[in-house]
């Protein structure tokens, strides 16, 4: 039986903030305009020097051991289509095979991570995950 390094709470969390720092665009617009109340809309969707947003979510996935990460990267791939569950363990061990530079700029460098971060984790659960 397969089981996962994590419990789900804490990849539903990170998908939330994954899905957070995806929805953000770089700062592209110098001069926002003259209406006060639109800017601030503009604003929020931007990134900022001091958005700390993606920093964190990099310390997180960073700080996660071996393991985790690997998990997490099988995670996003049988949600992407591109394994099943059933080959868990052998998803995982690709993963450690493939794994070049961070874990975390691999996957914010995916479109859609969160979304298939979450359909991984529901095909997982279908599957009977410990």
């Amino acid at each position: 039986m397969a089981a996962l390094p994590f419990n789900d709470g804490r990849i539903e969390e990170l998908v939330l903030r994954f899905n957070a720092v995806m929805a953000k665009e770089g700062t592209d617009i110098s001069d926002l305009g003259g209406n006060a109340s639109d800017d601030e809309v503009t604003v929020t969707l931007q990134e900022t020097g001091g958005d700390l947003s993606r920093d964190e979510i990099t310390q997180e996935i960073e700080s996660m051991n071996d393991e985790q990460q690997d998990a997490l990267v099988a995670l996003f791939w049988i949600g992407r289509g591109d394994a099943e569950p059933e080959a868990w363990e052998q998803t995982k061990a690709l993963a450690r095979q493939q794994h070049e530079g961070l874990v975390s700029r691999y996957l914010l460098g995916q479109p859609e991570v969160g979304e298939f971060l979450t359909e991984g984790l529901e095909k997982m659960l279908e599957y009977g995950v410990d």
